[in-house]
């Protein structure tokens, strides 16, 4: 009976030497010098001028990076110096995702990604992400690599129920010049093939219960800033609630941030949804998350992780109360 674990810890063992294998000398040359000329392409596609400039870019970038992707082991070299492309990967490495925007000179937004698998033999195995967002007439549905919500992905968090992974992505869409989102989806893996969306986000526990989510998706002004981001302390998911601050609720683009917060909590196998953070999620003595005002001059699609994230952020302490005179 022994001999079963020892097996097991040896299989677990070459497996993961396996994971770790690097590129040989020749492929890691390789590999630096496509990195310079993708990451001079990133930056034309980032901010080179007009919108041919910056398509022409793109599709010189998108077959030079499959093509450089295909050196053996490759998934092991992490590509540092695309500052505009953001690439993420989940705590279990399994695979990582390429993101970038392409901005048009009307202010709308193209995304343009890929998901690439962390293969033993470190053979090339790829799933190009085609942005479909702009022609889905319904937003809240299960999707594919071929037809898939373009975003920036900021973050990714990895939950296991029942012998299957899930992989929660965080993403931030640019949108268009009035409104900007921040979105939150399930990505999980069917016979080797991703699919996005679920029904894995559940508001069963509201005071009012609404409709399970397959994708949960925030949009506000374009001005504004609002959190929608996994709080590592509290095990939670936390957003900001939003309101319209000219009272139009059918207006997205007047959605602002009124310091309240929600969240939700991860319980077999769905994210669930909290009403108010303050009241049953923070622990005694602590306070919540402040967002600190975003300079807009400051915003860059160079840090897809994007600046008004709370846990980027400080805490702003509260001021002492006044002694009474």
């Amino acid at each position: 009976m022994a001999k079963k674990p020892l097996l097991s810890i040896i299989l677990l063992l070459t497996g993961l030497l396996t994971y770790a294998q690097q590129p040989d000398a020749a492929g890691l040359k390789q590999l630096k010098r496509d990195q310079d000329t993708l990451q001079a392409l990133s930056q034309e596609i980032f901010s080179g001028k007009g919108d041919d400039g910056r398509a022409r870019a793109t599709d010189e970038f998108i077959p030079l990076l499959v093509r450089t992707l295909k050196t053996k082991y490759s998934f092991r070299f992490r590509f540092d110096s695309l500052k505009t492309v953001s690439i993420q990967y989940p705590q279990d490495s399994t695979f990582r995702v390429f993101t970038w925007a392409l901005e048009h000179e009307n202010g709308f937004y193209r995304h343009f990604g890929a998901i690439q698998m962390n293969t033993p033999d470190g053979t090339l195995k790829l799933f190009p992400l085609f942005d479909a967002s702009d022609f889905m007439t319904n937003t809240d549905t299960i999707t594919n690599n071929k037809s898939w919500y373009g975003c920036l992905y900021y973050n990714i968090i990895h939950r296991h129920y029942f012998n299957q992974e899930f992989y929660t992505l965080f993403g931030w869409d640019a949108n268009n010049p009035r409104s900007q989102k921040k979105i939150i989806e399930i990505l999980t893996f069917k016979n080797g093939v991703p699919v996005f969306g679920g029904p894995y986000f559940s508001f069963a526990e509201d005071s009012v219960p609404k409709p399970v989510r397959n994708r949960f998706i925030i949009e506000y002004k374009k001005e504004s800033t609002a959190t929608l981001n996994y709080n590592k302390e509290l095990d939670m998911i936390v957003f900001d609630h939003l309101i319209s601050e000219t009272n139009e609720p059918g207006k997205k683009y007047t959605y602002v941030s009124d310091m309240d917060y929600e969240g939700f909590k991860w319980a077999a196998g769905k994210w669930m949804h909290v009403d108010k953070i303050f009241h049953d999620a923070i622990p005694l003595g602590k306070g919540a998350p402040t967002p600190l005002p975003l300079d807009q001059k400051k915003k860059s699609m160079t840090q897809p992780k994007s600046a008004e994230d709370y846990l980027e952020q400080p805490t702003p302490k509260k001021p002492a109360p006044k002694k009474k005179q």
